[in-house]
């Protein structure tokens, strides 16, 4: 699912940058749109920009080492968006945390505790949001990165840094877990 590329490649572009620093920006034209799409599936319209921000902020701080024998930044940068994607749901969990201590302090709830209980009731509500939230971190990283991000087995194995047999193995537990949690939808085969 790879767009073919015209133009220097993407190792062209960091190796480039490291001298001449806005060369980087055209790596960001190349990839921030299929990022976007992967963060917002991910994490909804809100924070898909500011995440999308982050990955190429830290892709930029970290291009001296990238491996320019790889041609195509498109495993790297979606590894570093995952990185950041964690890094979020580490920080909203933390938040949900401390307003539930809150709460319990206080002994009532404030309407931002009724706000954001309503928001996160109406964001899992979708029976498909419940079962990816079932799935290991490992398992629904591989079948987000493929479905949503559009990787291909051997991007997603450079992405993670694992064998692409390991991708495989991770893609079918996580297609077999949904089919379980999704009866409904199981005659439908996951792409």
């Amino acid at each position: 699912m790879t767009d073919v590329i015209t133009g220097p490649t993407d190792a062209t572009i960091i190796a480039e940058s490291l001298q001449h620093p806005d060369r980087f920006a055209a790596l960001y034209e190349r990839h921030a749109t299929a990022l976007y799409g992967y963060a917002y599936r991910r994490l909804g319209r809100e924070f898909a920009e500011d995440v999308v921000a982050e990955t190429f902020i830290a892709a930029f701080r970290g291009r001296s080492g990238y491996d320019v024998e790889r041609v195509d930044a498109r495993p790297w940068l979606f590894a570093i968006i995952n990185r950041e994607i964690a890094r979020h749901h580490r920080t909203e969990r933390a938040r949900y945390r401390t307003l539930q201590r809150v709460k319990h302090e206080h002994g009532e709830e404030s309407l931002a505790d009724r706000v954001a209980g309503a928001a996160s009731a109406e964001a899992w509500r979708d029976p498909l949001a419940n079962a990816l939230a079932k799935l290991s971190r490992k398992d629904r990283d591989v079948l987000l990165l493929i479905a949503w991000g559009g990787l291909s087995y051997d991007e997603v194995a450079q992405a993670l840094q694992v064998p692409v047999g390991t991708v495989r193995s991770r893609l079918n537990r996580a297609r077999r877990k949904l089919r379980e949690a999704l009866p409904d939808y199981s005659s439908r085969e996951p792409r």
